[in-house]
């Protein structure tokens, strides 16, 4: 690749290659799982025969769901202002890597760094992206990623029209953004549909502007829903087989009554081209992030105030919960509607308004989509039973007053050993050094024995243990004594509250028998 085949690329011209980069573990799996050799064993159990299943009529002709839909879809082109030379990834092992799927401040921002370079300067490049019209008076959807740092947005309708756009908001936690233009007159327009509806299999439609080409139609299925592909916080993709290819970014993806079900975001591609696998934000979920852009320029975001962890099989088993689902509550921010609500460390949240929590990453995304104000019913799991808590929703804070919320202000005693610890109370001149507040309790391990439980569970000298078995300690013998209790109840493991640092985490402490 040449320099100016370097320098003409643009951000806006990637379909999110984060993606192939979180993607890339898949790959080698897929690899290795082939046909079945000789010494595979079969199992003989008879399988029950699917029924047949009538072949319905499509509703209507691909063809007729194009011809109506294509008018509101548009090609979008951004002017932005690069720097250009110095420093780059040359001379890296991952350098070929990097700039098939990275611009230069994507690679700086990986590395946590800013390389230096030599006569720095400044140039012009294009990019292309692909939107579509939500409103007659001129409101078009795309990716954030599309139109992200440009000095200047310009719309090519269906019609060959070019026109001016300006940016009313963006969101990069979903990439998505929302465009204006003023064309003079009312514009075809398309309407979000039911994602939510939407089944493995489904028919699906898709028009963008591929490598700059123009409007182009392809077709496919929904291959798998709820697809987290790394991209942000709040993931839970549509992943399509439609080819879609880099250009296609912000177009959308149709059911064939000619609803938007989705906005094309993302490839899977070695290659930089389709290779079948592509992502594409809900519909369910771009309506609500829209509509906040349109009416307020940004999103407002229902907030709880818990840090989170998932659930393993280790804690779900000294949790006493039959299976890992839910998220384990590891802190609750002070003043936050968690606190207010009762939520406390150590419980399980387990759905929300009734909508399961089955992992991790559900939660984030449940809460978020909460209107500020609303009150919410949490299940939780606390001291081996479910219970219910209602909490008002809060508005996300910005950092700065996160930070200032969190903001947490420790007796010495003979050591004592368990599980290969070595415990001590906490004076209040450690408290201070490790920034654990006296309510908090706390016994600080001032070593661990090799080989030990402990060890292979991963604590350090240095950790704060803040509670065992959900009860709040204080001393090294309150330790001692949970730990002999859950051994006498014949419990595999302990759950433990660390503190390490700034983070708190909980962990399982397996009990060995003598």
């Amino acid at each position: 690749m040449n320099n100016k085949q370097k320098s003409s690329r643009s951000k806006s011209n990637l379909a999110l290659g984060v993606a192939a980069v979180t993607l890339i573990g898949a790959v080698a799996v897929i690899g290795t799982i082939g046909g079945l050799n000789a010494s595979t064993s079969l199992s003989t159990k008879p399988v029950s025969a699917v029924q047949s299943i009538a072949v319905p009529n499509l509703p209507i002709n691909i063809a007729d769901v194009v011809e109506r839909v294509n008018p509101a879809v548009v090609s979008i082109q951004v002017t932005q202002t690069v720097n250009v030379g110095g420093q780059n990834s040359a001379g890296s092992p991952f350098g070929e890597f990097f700039e098939k799927f990275f611009e230069e401040r994507d690679i700086q921002r990986f590395r946590g760094q800013q390389p230096q370079r030599q006569k720095p300067r400044q140039q012009k490049a294009q990019g292309v992206g692909s939107g579509f019209i939500i409103d007659k008076a001129g409101f078009i959807v795309t990716n954030n990623h599309v139109i992200d740092n440009a000095d200047e947005i310009t719309v090519k309708l269906s019609t060959g029209k070019t026109v001016a756009a300006k940016l009313v908001g963006a969101d990069p936690k979903t990439d998505l953004a929302l465009l204006k233009i003023e064309a003079g007159k009312a514009l075809p327009h398309v309407s979000f549909g039911a994602s939510d509806s939407m089944r493995v299999g489904d028919w699906i439609v898709t028009i963008g502007n591929p490598f700059g080409l123009g409007q182009t139609a392809t077709t496919g299925i929904i291959s798998a829903r709820h697809r987290n592909i790394g991209a942000g916080p709040f993931d839970d993709f549509l992943q399509i087989d439609a080819p879609i290819n880099k250009g296609n970014s912000g177009g959308p993806a149709f059911n064939l009554k000619g609803e938007v079900i989705g906005v094309n975001t993302a490839i899977f591609s070695p290659s930089g081209g389709n290779v079948g696998i592509g992502f594409a934000i809900p519909a369910n979920q771009a309506k609500k992030i829209i509509t906040d852009l349109r009416e307020n320029g940004s999103v407002e975001r229902g907030w709880l105030g818990v840090h989170i962890q998932g659930v393993t099989e280790e804690l779900a088993n000294s949790l006493g919960l039959e299976k890992p689902v839910g998220a384990l509550v590891s802190r609750v921010t002070p003043n936050s509607p968690a606190k207010r609500a009762g939520l406390k460390r150590g419980d399980v949240i387990l759905d929300v308004n009734d909508k399961d929590v089955a992992q991790l990453r559900d939660l984030p995304r449940l809460v978020a989509n909460l209107e500020v104000g609303e009150k919410a019913e949490f299940k939780v799991w606390r001291d081996g039973k479910k219970i219910s808590l209602d909490a008002k929703i809060g508005k996300s804070p910005k950092r700065e007053q996160l930070a200032k919320l969190e903001t947490e202000s420790q007796k010495n005693s003979n050591p004592q050993s368990v599980s290969g610890m070595k415990l001590a109370a906490l004076d209040d001149r450690t408290r201070q050094s490790l920034g654990v507040e006296t309510a908090e309790g706390g016994v600080v391990v001032t070593d661990i024995l090799p080989n030990s439980a402990a060890a292979e569970t991963g604590l350090h000298q240095g950790d704060v243990i803040l509670s065992v078995g959900n009860k709040t300690v204080s001393e090294p013998a309150d330790v001692t004594r949970t730990i002999d209790e859950a051994k006498k109840n014949d419990r595999r493991a302990v759950l433990l509250l660390v503190k390490r640092g700034a983070s708190e985490r909980f962990v399982a402490l397996p009990l060995k028998k003598a």
